[in-house]
Order: C-alpha cells, then sequence, then structure tokens
C-alpha cells in the first residue's frame, strides 16, 4: 500500500519530536544584516566613494541581499520564525520590499492556493501549462515558448532575470478576479505594492538614476536570478496530480553547504512541504528520514543539474508524466519514483 501524506507526516513527526516545530526566532536576526548590508553597499555607491568596477561588486552584494531577504520572508510568512501575527506581518512586508510584494498576496498565493493545490494543472499559479492550455491561449504560448527555460531556447533565461517580479505583479493584478482576496484585501495589498514602489522612488529621487541603477535595478535582477534558479527547480521537472503528495511533486535541490546556509535552506524543498511551517534549519533531519524511510520515492539533485535539466526538457505537460514540445513533439519523462529495492534471495546452500 502506498503512502499517503498523512502518514509521512505522522511517522516523521513521532521520529521528529515536537521541538523542531517551534519558531526559529533567532533567523530573524537575518533581517538587520540584510538591510545594513544593503544600506551600507547603497551609501558607498551613491557616494562614489569606490572606483565603477567596485560599485558593481556592491551591486551584485545587495542582489545576493535582495534574494536572501526574499527566503527569510518566505519563512517568516509560514510563521517559522515568529507566530504573532503582527510581528510576521511587519517583518514579512520589510522582507519583500525588494520585490515591493504586499504579504497579503504571498499568503493567498503561496501559503493557501500554491500549498493546498501544489503542480495542480489550472489551480496552482506556479504549475507549468498543460498542452491543452498551451493550445487555447495565445499568451500561455508567448510565455511559455519565449521566456520560460526549457527547449534549450536561447531567451528561456530571460524568465531568470525578471520571472519572480513579473510573477508577484501578475498575481496582484489578477488576485481579485482569482478569489484569492476580498475587494477589501486587494485594495490593501494594491496599498501596501505602492507604499513599496514610493519607498524605492525616494531613493531613486536622493541618489540618483545612475546610482539608482546599481542599488536597485541590477540586485533586482541578481535577486531575481538566484529566487527563480530555485523556484522553477522546485516542481517544473515533476509530475501535475491531484494527489498532493510533497515527495512525487516537488524535487528537493542540493547546493555546497556555504549556498544552503546564505539561502536558508530553500532548496529542502519535499521537506518544505510536508512540514510548511517548520524552519528549513531543521530540514535535513526530515531529509535523512525521507531518505531512510522512503528512498525510492524521495526526489533529489543538485540545484546545477536540474537547472540544466530544466534547460534540455519542454515546460508544457502532455500528461501527468509527460514534457512535450508542442512544436517538435519531442517528449520527455517527468521524474518519478524509482522501482523499490528488492531483497536479495538467501544464497541456495543445498
Amino acid at each position: 500500500m502506498l503512502p499517503t501524506v498523512p502518514s509521512y507526516v505522522r511517522d516523521l513527526k513521532h521520529a521528529l519530536g515536537p521541538e523542531i516545530f517551534q519558531p526559529a526566532r533567532a533567523r530573524l536576526a537575518w533581517l538587520p544584516v540584510y538591510l545594513a548590508v544593503i544600506a551600507a553597499a547603497a551609501v558607498v555607491i551613491a557616494a562614489r566613494l569606490v572606483p565603477w568596477p567596485v560599485s558593481i561588486l556592491l551591486s551584485l552584494l545587495i542582489g545576493c541581499a535582495f534574494a536572501g531577504m526574499t527566503f527569510l520572508g518566505h519563512e517568516i510568512l509560514h510563521g517559522a520564525v515568529v507566530r504573532g501575527r503582527r510581528l510576521r506581518y511587519l517583518a514579512g512586508t520589510i522582507a519583500y520590499l525588494p520585490f515591493t510584494m504586499s504579504p497579503r498576496v504571498w499568503i493567498a498565493w503561496h501559503n493557501r492556493v500554491h500549498h493546498g493545490h501544489t503542480n495542480e494543472p489550472g489551480v496552482d499559479p506556479d504549475a507549468n501549462p498543460t498542452l491543452t492550455q498551451h493550445a487555447r491561449s495565445r499568451r500561455v504560448r508567448f510565455v511559455t515558448d519565449h521566456f520560460t527555460l526549457g527547449r534549450r531556447s536561447w531567451t528561456g533565461p530571460i524568465g531568470l532575470l525578471v520571472g519572480f517580479s513579473v510573477q508577484t505583479s501578475k498575481v496582484l493584478v489578477a488576485a481579485r478576479a482569482w478569489r484569492y482576496l476580498s475587494p477589501r484585501e486587494h485594495r490593501l495589498a494594491i496599498a501596501e505594492t505602492a507604499g513599496g514602489v514610493a519607498l524605492w522612488a525616494l531613493v531613486a529621487f536622493l541618489v540618483g538614476p545612475v546610482p539608482f541603477l546599481l542599488i536597485f535595478f541590477l540586485p533586482l535582477l541578481v535577486a531575481n536570478v538566484i529566487v527563480m534558479s530555485f523556484i522553477l527547480t522546485n516542481h517544473g521537472l515533476s509530475p501535475i496530480h491531484k494527489s498532493g503528495d510533497p515527495l512525487l511533486n516537488s524535487l528537493t535541490v542540493t547546493t555546497p553547504p556555504w549556498i544552503s546556509w546564505l539561502t536558508l535552506g530553500f532548496g529542502f524543498h519535499a521537506e518544505h512541504h510536508l512540514f510548511p511551517s517548520m524552519s528549513s534549519r531543521h530540514a535535513p533531519r526530515v531529509q535523512a528520514l525521507l531518505r531512510a524511510r522512503w528512498p525510492e520515492r524521495y526526489q533529489a539533485m543538485s540545484l546545477w543539474r536540474a537547472l540544466v535539466a530544466l534547460h534540455r526538457t519542454a515546460r508544457v505537460y502532455k500528461n501527468d508524466v509527460t514534457l512535450v514540445d508542442p512544436r517538435s513533439g519531442h517528449e520527455w519523462p517527468t521524474l518519478a519514483p524509482r522501482p523499490a529495492a528488492v531483497p536479495a534471495s538467501p544464497p541456495d546452500r543445498s
């Protein structure tokens, strides 16, 4: 009998113990660190205290801090860092300032819809399209064929550069029509987004247009690339279905320890979908249990290998377990459980 999601969770919780489900409050200390890095680098760039090559390096550093804030905001708004609603909302608002995203949009889009319907076609806003959806919508065809990583397309990496910014804007605009937010909540989300835009407009006014390119726009591209590299690999190679099984619809991507530390363990994605409100600092313990108990179902590969696989395959589903290039008809299988190991027969001693 195949395990169910409740059975995964029940078995793992019993083995892990209650302590790992407590808020990882120390994570909140990352927020002032990121803000200090951004502020210090911005002052140096704006005051032209260093040669322009160093300013570019500082701009890249700001981009890394933007990405770090986004990963931290993800944990905060899941309740994995602080549980108090007001503090969680305030910290989440600050953490998502690089993308000027309202926390209420993220909670509705990501926490409720994406986690509740992961890789479910037509429901999960992050899922890649089916062949039918691709055929019916000119917009879906345009975005998928030209700006999504896949089919060895040279324009696909553009999606890495702007993907998260575009998706957050799209969801904000559509949140009311998609019934993610009530009319009142939608108005508040727009106001919160406008507040973030106004803050960055003030920065642009204070530092001038050229420094602002290095303080905000180039870092935003860097942050998009870092964040989208993880987001696209989370589910883009996995099958689509309604089972909600994180060991089937989610991929954990591995990185060197220092990258995992800087990205707050965001690559542990199957583990995160099993326990969304658990800090990813505990994900290695969950991973060890998953590999021991369900090795044939647990999916993990290096981030680089996953990105290469995305580049080489298509982003349209022919069926639940097959990716297809609608132009060429070329097909690729999605990730799938491996055959369970069969115990070796004892030697014949007759």
